[in-house]
This record gives C-alpha cells, sequence and structure tokens, in this order.
C-alpha cells in the first residue's frame, strides 16, 4: 500500500514539471547567442520581450539599426531607459522625466541615452583640453632655453591633482565605472541565421543625437 501510494506521489509530480516546448527551447538558444543577433523584423514582439532584455547596450542598438522597415521601440523603449538609469544615475533619470512632463514633450530612452553620452563625452574632453592648457601656460612662462623642469613638473602634478579632484571629473569617472558591464560588448559579431540577421555585427551607426539634449 505504501509503495503503491508513493509511486502516485511521484508520477503525480512528474506530471506537474512542464516540458520545454520547442519555442521555449528555441528562445534559450538564442539568449545564449544573443551576440548574434542582427535583424529580428520578423520576430514575434512576445518573443522579442523575451530576448532583448538579455542585450547590452551595443548588442541592443545593432538589433534595432539592422532591423529595416520595423519600429521596435515598443519593445526596446523601457530597455533604454533601464541603460540610462544604469549609466547616468536614477536622479539624471527623474531630472529628464520632469522637464519632459514641464515641457510636455516625449523622446524615446534611446534617444535621451545617445544625447546624454554625447554630453558626457564633450565635458570629458573640455576637461582634458583645460589640461593641455595649462601645459602650454606653463611651457610659454618658462620660455625658450630657461630650464626649470623640476618646477614645471611640481606645478603640472598639482594642475593635474587639482582637476582629478574637481566634481565633474568625479561625475564622469562614476559614469564610466557604472558604464562598463553595460555598454561594453567585447565580442567579435558572425553572421548567423534564425533569428539573427544577415547584417550581423558588433558595431552600428549611431542615430541623430537630439536638438537639444537632456
Amino acid at each position: 500500500m505504501y509503495v503503491e501510494m508513493r509511486s502516485r506521489n511521484i508520477a503525480d509530480k512528474s506530471e506537474t514539471r512542464k516540458t520545454p516546448s520547442l519555442v521555449d527551447l528555441c528562445v534559450r538558444t538564442v539568449i545564449d547567442n544573443v551576440r548574434y543577433l542582427g535583424d529580428v523584423g520578423e520576430t514575434d514582439s512576445h518573443l522579442l520581450e523575451r530576448i532583448l532584455p538579455h542585450c547590452t547596450v551595443d548588442q541592443l542598438l545593432h538589433v534595432e539599426t539592422s532591423t529595416k522597415g520595423r519600429d521596435l521601440s515598443s519593445v526596446t523603449d523601457k530597455l533604454w531607459k533601464n541603460f540610462y538609469e544604469l549609466q547616468f544615475g536614477r536622479e539624471s533619470m527623474k531630472i529628464v522625466i520632469e522637464r519632459m512632463k514641464l515641457k510636455k514633450v516625449s523622446f524615446r530612452w534611446r534617444q535621451l541615452y545617445e544625447a546624454k553620452l554625447k554630453d558626457v563625452q564633450e565635458a570629458e574632453n573640455k576637461a582634458i583640453d583645460r589640461l593641455k592648457q595649462l601645459y602650454k601656460k606653463e611651457d610659454a612662462r618658462s620660455g625658450p632655453g630657461y630650464n626649470m623642469s623640476n618646477v614645471k613638473s611640481n606645478i603640472m602634478k598639482k594642475a593635474k591633482i587639482d582637476l582629478m579632484k574637481s566634481q565633474e571629473v568625479k561625475n564622469l569617472a562614476a559614469m564610466k565605472k557604472k558604464a562598463v558591464q553595460s555598454h561594453h560588448s567585447g565580442t567579435t559579431v558572425r553572421k548567423s541565421s534564425g533569428f539573427c540577421g544577415k547584417n550581423s555585427a558588433s558595431t552600428s551607426k549611431h542615430s541623430k543625437p537630439l536638438e537639444r539634449r537632456f
């Protein structure tokens, strides 16, 4: 009697376990090879909602630019919003949302992400340019044939330290640290079939930035 009941319990448990469907197996395979993903124009939206969250920034950008004749923003917009928050912080995201509400405008999060990224890169370049100007000024002060390498070295060290301690550079460093995993693909993409498009690659051209950035 005990053996019979135990056998029934085991049978009942095995019946409750779902066997993965063919679609589920295909989705898992695509997720495992998401770095090869390209044109997904003919893929159902409910499948993309399971697959695309596994993309990095570069991979998601490539999928969207490779997919011709179809707007994927209904699936990808929330993913770009997540990337924006991860790279630039929750506070920056809240400011953007408040500004859009105040001005009664709406932009896709991919556009906002790319515009913000460009702003950060420009700020970083300005910081580097300031450091170069300090070197030029010191060279001009020294004059030709005037050897004060030790003095100049100490001055420039101090200038560099002051620059690195500035809040602007600290903010840039923090943003870069957050972006290490989300913004770096690190793989070479090759052509693939199935869900993958014929134009698969690891990099692609960015869309035009917004005229007014947030």
